[in-house]
């Protein structure tokens, strides 16, 4: 397994947590509103939570089998994936230190899609049982994202729809510790994950990691 692999994946999942903090907190409030009050709250946050990895892992497929396509197609065609899956990790260091918000852009893609198919989650509100808040999470892992989309481009590195799906679903377990937190209040936890400083680190380390994948694939095209 290369360095965008499952590890890389989940570590970039747990870094990039800081995003979803943000993008996610209102989504967090609205899934502890919609179970019940008599309920212990953990089962559907982790059965809502595994819907959404459900979702990361069905994209990363559909992603992974378009690039072993595309690397039998294109000249270098798994060099150019790995250097765009680089520039990507590198748009989300310069995001989550708020150096440059291209990435916000990249999001926008996605809200026609999203504007046609977040309705469907209100049918599953308010929550009856765990297992109504999988296909809630399932819905909601579809929203427009731009850490989504740059781990993406890992699955498609992968050239594989299985290993595709596996890198998908291993970012999206990175993503559940803090995610999870914010779902039941652990507010240190997210005071820690948005102090600036917190963030200018894990986005340096994002950065120069970027820096040296793109480094190592030119030197291997020469």
């Amino acid at each position: 397994m290369n360095d965008f692999g499952f590890i890389s994946a989940f570590i970039v999942g747990l870094a990039g947590s800081l995003h979803c903090v943000g993008m996610c907190g209102g989504i967090a409030g609205a899934l502890r509103a919609a179970i019940p009050g008599n309920k212990t709250s953990l089962p559907y946050i982790l059965s809502y939570n595994f819907g959404r990895i459900t979702s990361y892992a069905i994209a990363g497929c559909i992603t992974g089998g378009l690039g072993q396509i595309a690397q039998t197609s294109v000249a270098h065609g798994l060099a150019i994936f790995q250097i765009l899956s680089a520039l990507m990790l590198l748009a989300m260091g310069l995001y989550l230190a708020q150096w440059w918000r291209g990435l916000a852009r990249i999001e926008q893609l996605g809200q026609g899609v999203w504007k046609r198919i977040r309705p469907l989650s209100k049918r599953f509100l308010p929550f009856k049982s765990p297992l109504s808040a999988y296909p809630y999470g399932f819905i909601w892992g579809w929203l427009p994202c731009g850490l989504v989309y740059s781990t993406l481009t890992w699955a498609l590195v992968s050239g594989d729809a299985l290993q595709g799906a596996l890198t998908m679903a291993a970012f999206g377990l990175g993503t559940l510790p803090a995610l999870v937190s914010v779902s039941i209040g652990a507010g240190w936890i997210i005071t820690l994950l948005q102090q600036n400083t917190t963030r200018t680190l894990v986005a340096t380390g994002l950065i120069v990691y970027a820096l040296f994948l793109i480094y190592r694939t030119l030197n291997s095209i020469n």
